[in-house]
């Protein structure tokens, strides 16, 4: 069957692919719906291999490249599948926990579970998907596209959600060797769980050089130093090379 008997109109197929271009490839039902695809076209493009099911709801557009975190992308499209990706905020939902340490590539926890923070309530009937309930406030930044948490928000999620210490420590080290936080914006939010590690309560600098103490960092005198005398008026979140923003 040719492409055309596929598609009958162009018209039918390129707003969902200016849609999938800016968004890893893929495109949600509600999406095409509301760029004017009609369900049987929409139906017709499933069936005969155009368009791949990722997640429920969720699709790629086959021949665009594959991108890296492909399934994490569509569980967070699926969160507002009616709005493109460019369009939503945290408020939608942001990456966290374990799934936002994968998209930056910091520490060693497995990420099978695709793990979002939103600040209201929503529920998820899949598996794979762990949803928090928790504010954002400014602990957010775009990250490849989507809003992901900040690595010393990560931290902190992290000991809250009983993770290993050493676990988390890796994903400090991580993000300092890395250039992605500053040490003092970790100590900060170290601070509430000092006192459960036996340190002084609010101590975040003792919690801080404990962890980097714990994994034997060789640097961990100079991230002190730099968490002893923190930076003034500068973002505590320097901006990494392959951070992307749309360019919608």
């Amino acid at each position: 069957m040719s492409y055309f008997e596929v598609v009958p109109q162009a018209a039918s197929f390129t707003p969902l692919a200016e849609i999938a271009q800016d968004q890893w490839g893929l495109v949600t039902r509600q999406q095409a719906y509301r760029a004017g695809t009609a369900r049987a076209t929409l139906t017709r493009m499933i069936s005969h291999g155009v368009l791949e099911r990722i997640a429920s709801g969720v699709y790629r557009l086959v021949g665009a490249p594959v991108s890296d975190h492909l399934e994490l992308h569509a569980a967070w499209l699926q969160l507002a599948p009616e709005l493109v990706a460019w369009q939503r905020s945290a408020s939608q939902g942001a990456v966290s926990h374990r799934s936002a340490a994968s998209l930056y590539g910091i520490g060693d926890l497995p990420a099978d579970v695709h793990e979002f923070t939103l600040p209201i309530r929503r529920q998820t009937r899949r598996r794979d998907v762990r949803l928090h309930v928790h504010s954002l406030d400014d602990d957010v930044v775009e990250l490849r596209g989507v809003p992901v948490t900040r690595p010393s928000r990560i931290a902190s999620d992290l000991l809250h959600a009983h993770e290993e210490p050493a676990a988390v420590a890796q994903v400090i080290v991580g993000a300092t060797q890395m250039a992605y936080e500053r040490p003092d914006a970790f100590a900060d939010a170290l601070a509430p769980h000092a006192a459960r590690f036996g340190l002084p309560r609010s101590d975040g600098l003792a919690l801080l050089h404990w962890m980097y103490d714990l994994i034997g960092d060789p640097e961990s005198d100079h991230w002190m130093n730099q968490a002893s005398a923190p930076a003034s008026g500068s973002d505590p979140l320097p901006a990494p090379a392959n951070r992307h923003t749309s360019s919608r």
